[in-house]
């Protein structure tokens, strides 16, 4: 890592992408291997996320965006309990040999793996689990922006619903390379995508959710 972190988001987020190589490199396909603490944290934030899916489309051939899939964990989970039997699941991640990893542990037709830095394909719901979290000390106003257009550019690729998480910025553990993001900030930029929005942040982790409706898929 370099002294100060780039003010280049391309360049900032090569810096990530090679964390995660790395760290894949040296963990594996688990929770470590993705810089999650332990398997119990990583699928509450999972089962936080499905939380959105409606329960007209339980069983229903939903479509499904992840964005920062890793080694495709939620595609596990959303297998485990049914939610993909007539459907199809997109993983996105910026670390090539994260994707390789995924399709390698993955070779159901049902689940897609993609390098790409932005999400390329409609789906009816769209998940971020802890993928704006690493930003190298990043200048705020640079990373901020970045996860604002991000976050525009899945919805768009959205028909039914989007749900987020960030680490919170009232927590007083912190470490330096990862952002900490201000609730009401979010909340405001989610309105503007959808008046549909819902926070939850009761839950034991140092963070909080945000769900994202499209009025016209309640």
């Amino acid at each position: 890592m370099p002294d100060a972190p780039p003010e280049d988001i391309g360049a900032l987020l090569s810096l990530v992408s090679a964390a995660y190589t790395y760290r894949i490199n040296q963990c594996g396909p688990v929770p470590n291997g993705v810089f999650w603490k332990d398997s119990d944290g990583q699928i509450l934030r999972y089962e936080l996320l499905l939380q959105i899916i409606a329960e007209s489309d339980l069983n229903a051939p939903i479509t499904v965006n992840d964005f920062g899939c890793g080694y495709g964990r939620l595609f596990d989970l959303m297998d485990e309990h049914h939610l993909l039997d007539h459907g199809r699941y997109i993983g996105y991640d910026l670390s090539q040999r994260m994707i390789e990893e995924a399709r390698k542990r993955h070779s159901d037709s049902r689940a897609t793996f993609i390098e790409s830095p932005v999400p390329t394909e409609t789906a009816d719901y769209s998940f971020v689990s802890g993928t704006y979290n690493m930003n190298f000390g990043a200048r705020r106003d640079i990373w901020e922006a970045y996860i604002k257009t991000s976050l525009e550019l899945l919805w768009d690729k959205t028909t039914k619903a989007l749900a987020f998480n960030m680490l919170d910025n009232n927590t007083t553990e912190r470490l330096d390379d990862l952002y900490y993001a201000n609730r009401d900030m979010m909340l405001q930029f989610a309105m503007k995508l959808s008046p549909e929005i819902e926070l939850i942040d009761d839950y034991p982790l140092n963070e909080f959710t945000i769900f994202v409706r499209r009025p016209e898929a309640l």
